[in-house]
């Protein structure tokens, strides 16, 4: 059979497709994953996928042949998960070498014989090695970023067992994929290195990376870019992506991929995005169609599918791939290629690389101290203040008698990696010690240096440590030093030099341009004759390497040359100037310097250049004592660690627009002062600098380059300023409103009592000069119009979070056109949408209707529709409209089956096998004033951010390359405020559970105060899902996860209601009364957060301690958020039960008002806003899903069970109905 690597010069490969989604098509149950086997167990097996290939081999086999029956030419193993660190979540760690065999032997078996039936396509085994879900370069807790739940060494080891089993097994190749993490890579990659070594094997190796979002960036924060630096030391295959996005959302990444990979490239996208449920729908047809730009431009080697992809994707690619050429591997070169978050490409054009020097105990007194006393915080500031002046590395030395050094680099290194100002650069990991600085390498995902290795030991130890610096893929610096010690001549440092140059490059292959000599920086004018020439010996030193040792860099520490004058900062700077002036002349590379201690070299006053330059180029014997007279008359002007706030020199304009960007009033008095003096009337300070710096905040908020909480800590400070000019306009008696942008009304419809968004929106169009009517919460319909009319505004907007409120935004919608009116009605909130608008809400209204997806797109749609072309923007907005309607009105809608069908096909649990969990006690139990403090464990921080309109995961938005500073001073002002909650019980969080006996009967659930299910005190109504499912999948409805009366089983079922709202709105009020729009924002947001907390806290307690049906789980808070227990929580108003009318049952039943303060609205919305009600259920199958749209007939079904208008009822559920 040929090689993988000839017949990749010759065609493109297909790879398969996804594993999971196929395996969801089976609908397999608890007991089809445990199969006879396992059947004994207590932890839930389902959704370990990887066990099939034992427990269900046959699944597995029958998917793999489909997918070499579409075309694959490459066949992944079932394996993803097939290591000790992801098993142990199923207790099954003793399992991988098991599992990894079996599923290599299922892929053999059918590849062999797909191979031996075309030799001329053969099949190949890929062993799939997933990340686990464990990380090295980030903490799980945020409270202790240094913390690591894996080290590299633990993942050597994992993944050394795994790899040691495919090996044997017989894979053709090995992926490390869907890689979030370049460290995680990086073990892997040396356990398959130490592995191959020891069995003589040498199995090709692809890598494929998943960036988490649109930035580009991977989970840990490496761009694409950095992530290919960091692993092209190794001996690849390949590298690609996979996973997180679809083909049109990669194309870019795809592009840049093909730019800068050294090897050949492989993609495997996702089915599209995916929908709310988190389901596919991009079909084979629109992924080929998406894909076929990457074959087009031959920017690929091998593609293939990855999440939400079949067989049918797969064979629509295979069938075309045959008509384009693949990508041809680009030639080598010998650039230098460094990486911390950021790539560092070290080329001619950047002249010089800056290494910060300063967090280096031997160099730095401040920097020793802090890490001694154990300071990191401050510690840290020091790096991130070298980078911030320059520096383009960070160079660590950790090497103090006080210290363990070891300990101290780890540590220091895993505080530097959730810091991505400073990680964006490489880390140079400094130490005269091999165990620190091994120790180093594990703890850095780029591609970092190490400083240093010499031939001082002997060549056997140099060539033993150098292979290591190799096989973890740094650069390496290498000190003139040999066993007769320090080089400290020209003739000596060249002789060393040369010497390691040939052992590295000819014994063990060290890539050259990963080679850095220092020829040893060493102090002149010391006094010491001899010392004379050390700067000149040096410069001369780094000129002949530079011509007789191809593609090395030279490096050196550039103070030691200024040592002679410690405590003269002038001189010393002027020093490093003129030594790097001509060393870099002679072709110097990089220096470990403090950039915030260099002059411009022009710029240092002539007599001390001179004599400096007779110094450093030994010019004159008498240049030493010149320069020691002449720098006693040279006084210190400046401490070069030390910065200036050089925006309070600026003119009074500039002060108050960088105050406003930056959220900053505490010179408010004084700025405005200054302003008052130039600026008459003082309206014309609001009208000119004040709104010059707010329209440049709109529109950085516009582009994207300015983000949520900056803009409201704008409005803040504004609105601070205008407080203090208000008393001298009146005197003045001008109209503060002349120079509004126009009058906006905002408010949220009756019934509806979120206002979030909306207040966010209100804060967005201030600061862009519009005056805001805020008419607050649960509005009629006959305020939002009688406010509009009297107040002559110029835009309507409309929010809502709730369904409800979809159909009162068209009552309001109507009753504007009943008046005639013509003011512009602007539609937002949770649960609208474009189409929504287009469709239901325009219909009613002549006049302008326009959705608005978030805050950020609100300024520019006011700005549009009261333009100077506001008619040309109407006309284009009711014209995509009415494209929208008429593509609604003539969509598919046969895809609808009867509710009789639908019941036919409902979700089947074999109740015969299983005996529901019986709670110890049936009843009611209340949570009054519960502990705040144990909630905020609970906090999913992701929403959070969310709700400030900052789209990304947490804790990796922290360190985001544009997100992460404001994120962190968001997150950091969340915690002040949530202390105070603490220490001011501004908050109280009430709650109330029950556990009732329950059974179904249809599509209602029955409740019951007895086991014996006789006395029946309540029925929960539901619905079903009623369109045509694919593949086999059932029409589910809540009801199916209970146990039918016909079973003559007892099943249970739990309802609660929580709030962390009592007492939100008042503290927010407070801050609103001192126009701290920011602050009132924060309360409601953390109020929602904690109230969502609440509620997987007593889920939790309900599992564990009250009802007992998962009393052994022992999950993390992460995984309790990421929804790993057993059951479900469904909340009245999401996808699986959409009605809040339900609500009244629940309230009811648990008595909510009377034990939680919370009420029930006409419209069933809970007050305070920050509450969450639901149910929970027990059965290990049960799952999250989306009614969907349903039939009249269903529809009058339900009514007629709940006893409720028909027209009543279409009201809760619009968007549910056909």
């Amino acid at each position: 059979m040929k090689r993988i690597q000839d017949i990749l010069q010759q065609r493109i490969l297909v790879l398969d497709g996804a594993m999971g989604t196929m395996i969801q098509k089976y609908k397999l149950t608890e007991s089809d994953y445990r199969g006879e086997r396992f059947k004994d167990g207590h932890i839930p097996l389902k959704g370990n996928n990887d066990l099939l290939s034992l427990s269900k081999p046959e699944v597995i086999r029958e998917i793999q042949r489909k997918y070499l029956e579409a075309g694959a030419d490459i066949l992944e193993t079932n394996t993803f998960n097939a290591n000790s660190i992801s098993l142990a979540d199923y207790n099954q760690q003793d399992l991988v070498r098991e599992i990894n065999i079996a599923s290599v032997a299922i892929a053999r078996e059918l590849c062999n014989e797909f191979t031996q039936a075309n030799p001329n396509k053969p099949r190949f085994v890929c062993g799939s090695i997933g990340p686990t879900n464990k990380t090295a370069s980030m903490s799980p807790d945020v409270n202790n970023p240094a913390y690591r739940a894996v080290t590299f060494t633990d993942l050597v080891q994992v993944y050394a067992e795994q790899v040691d089993a495919l090996i044997d097994a017989g894979v053709d190749i090995l992926m490390v994929e869907t890689a979030f993490d370049t460290l995680n890579v990086k073990a892997a990659l040396y356990a398959i290195e130490q592995t191959q070594e020891k069995k003589k094997t040498d199995v090709p190796v692809m890598v494929s990376f998943t960036i988490a979002d649109a930035s580009g960036r991977t989970l840990s924060g490496q761009t694409l870019e950095a992530c290919i630096q960091s692993v092209r030391h190794a001996k690849l295959l390949s590298i690609g992506l996979n996973c997180s996005m679809g083909a049109k959302e990669l194309a870019p990444f795809v592009a840049l991929l093909n730019e800068h990979c050294p090897f050949y490239v492989s993609v495997h996208p996702n089915a599209g995005l995916p929908n709310q449920f988190g389901e596919y729908d991009q079909t084979a047809d629109i992924m080929l169609e998406m894909v076929t730009p990457f074959l087009e431009k031959s920017y690929v080697n091998i593609i293939g599918g990855c999440c939400g992809t079949t067989d049918t994707h797969i064979q629509k690619i295979a069938s075309i791939v045959s008509n384009f050429k693949p990508r041809i591997l680009p030639k080598p070169d010998f650039v230098t290629r460094l990486s911390g978050l950021e790539p560092l490409y070290i080329v001619p054009e950047i002249n010089f690389v800056n290494i910060g020097e300063r967090t280096n105990v031997a160099g730095s007194i401040q920097f020793a101290k802090l890490i001694r006393e154990k300071k990191y915080e401050e510690a840290l500031s020091i790096a991130r203040l070298q980078v911030e002046n320059g520096a383009q590395i960070i160079d660590v030395n950790l090497d103090d008698a006080m210290l363990d050094a070891k300990e101290e680099m780890i540590h220091f290194l895993n505080l530097i990696v959730s810091e991505p100002e400073i990680s964006r650069v490489p880390i140079m990991i400094d130490s005269s010690k091999w165990e620190v600085l091994e120790a180093g390498l594990q703890c850095v995902q780029g591609k970092c240096v190490v400083n240093s290795l010499s031939l001082k030991e002997g060549e056997q130890e140099f060539i033993t440590k150098a292979k290591k610096v190799k096989q973890y893929g740094a650069a390496l610096v290498v000190m003139a030093f040999d066993e007769q010690g320090q080089a400290d001549s020209y003739i000596r440092r060249i002789e060393i030099c040369k010497r390691a140059y040939d052992i590295l490059t000819k014994q063990i292959d060290f890539p050259p341009q990963d080679i850095i000599f220092d020829p040893n920086v060493l102090t002149v004018a010391t006094g010491i004759e001899e010392h004379n020439s050390y700067a000149l010996d040096f410069i001369k030193s780094v000129a002949w390497i530079k011509q007789h040792l191809p593609h090395a860099k030279v490096s050196g520490g550039i103070s030691n040359v200024s040592f002679s004058f410690r405590g003269n900062n002038t001189v010393r700077e002027a020093m490093h100037s003129v030594f790097l002036y001509h060393a870099i002349q002679a072709g110097l590379d990089m220096g470990i310097v403090n950039p915030g201690m260099l002059q411009v070299y022009e710029e240092i006053p002539q007599e001390l250049r001179e004599k400096i330059e007779a110094v450093i180029l030994n010019t004159s014997p008498q240049a030493t004592e010149d320069l020691i007279e002449f720098a006693e008359t040279v006084k210190k002007t400046q401490n070069a660690t030390q910065k200036i706030d050089a925006w309070r020199e600026e003119s009074v304009e500039d002060r108050l627009a960088y105050g406003l960007m930056k959220g900053i009033a505490d010179f408010l008095e004084h700025d405005l002062t200054d302003a008052r003096n130039i600026y008459k009337p003082t309206l014309k300070i609001i009208e000119g600098p004040l709104m010059a710096g707010m329209n440049k905040v709109g529109d950085l908020f516009g582009q994207g380059k300015m983000f949520l909480p900056q803009v409201v800590k704008t409005a803040r400070v504004m609105k601070k300023a205008v407080s203090i000019l208000l008393p001298f306009i009146e005197a003045e008696k001008s109209d503060l409103q002349s120079s509004s942008s126009g009058k906006i009304l905002l408010a949220t419809v009756k019934g509806d009592v979120h206002d979030i968004g909306k207040n966010i929106v209100g804060v967005v169009l201030s600061c862009n000069n519009y005056e805001i009517i805020d008419l607050g919460v649960m509005c009629p319909l006959e305020t939002i119009i009688e406010t509009a009319i009297e107040q002559n505004v110029d835009i309507i907007g409309l929010s809502g979070l709730i369904t409800p409120s979809l159909e009162e935004m068209i009552h309001v919608a109507t009753e504007m056109e009943r008046k005639k009116m013509t003011i512009p009605l602007l539609i937002g909130g949770a649960t609208t949408s474009k189409i929504h608008t287009a469709v239901k809400i325009a219909p009613h209204y002549s006049g302008a209707v326009i959705y608005v997806p978030d805050a950020s797109k609100s300024a520019a749609v006011c700005s549009n529709v009261l333009g100077e072309n506001k008619q040309q923007y109407i006309t284009e907005i009711a014209k995509e409209y009415e494209i929208l309607r008429n593509l609604y009105t003539n969509r598919k809608v046969n895809d609808s089956i009867t509710l009789e069908e639908a019941r036919l096909n409902s979700f089947k649990i074999d109740w015969n096998t299983y005996t529901p969990v019986q709670p110890p006690q049936l009843g009611i139990q209340t949570f009054t004033q519960y502990s705040i403090a144990e909630l905020i464990e609970y906090i999913d921080w992701t929403y959070f951010f969310h709700a400030w309109e900052m789209k990304g995961k947490y804790p990796a938005i922290l360190h985001d390359s544009e997100k992460g500073e404001e994120a962190r001073k968001l997150f950091d002002d969340a915690q002040i405020l949530l202390q105070t909650i603490l220490n001011e019980n501004k908050l109280q969080a009430n709650g109330v559970v029950g556990i009732y006996a329950a059974q179904s009967f249809g599509d209602d659930i029955y409740i019951y105060d007895d086991i014996q299910c006789s006395n029946h005190i309540a029925t929960f109504h539901n619905l079903r899902q009623q369109t045509l499912r694919p593949n086999g999948q059932a029409n589910m409805c809540l009801a199916d996860f209970i146990a039918p009366k016909e079973s003559g089983k007892t099943d249970y079922i739990a309802a609660f209601a929580v709030t962390a709202g009592i007492g939100a709105d008042e503290w927010a009020l407070e801050f609103a009364n001192k126009q701290d729009n920011y602050s009132e924002i924060m309360v409601k947001i953390l109020a929602d957060r904690l109230a969502e907390a609440f509620a997987e806290c007593i889920h939790a307690k309900v599992r564990k301690e009250l009802w007992r049906f998962a009393k052994n789980e022992q999950y993390t808070i992460e995984q309790l958020l990421h929804e790993q227990y057993q059951g479900i929580r469904p909340a009245y108003g999401y996808p699986a039960c959409p009605d809040h009318s339900e609500k009244e049952t629940l309230f009811s039943l648990l008595q909510v008002e009377k034990h939680c303060k919370v009420k029930l609205t006409k419209s069933y919305m809970m007050y305070p806003a920050a509450s969450v009600s639901g149910l929970i259920f027990a059965h290990p199958e049960s799952t999250y899903f989306g009614v969907g749209k349903i039939t009249e007939e269903q529809v009058t079904d339900y009514a007629q069970r709940k006893g409720m208008d028909i027209n009543t009822l279409k009201t809760f559920i619009p968007t549910n109905v056909e």
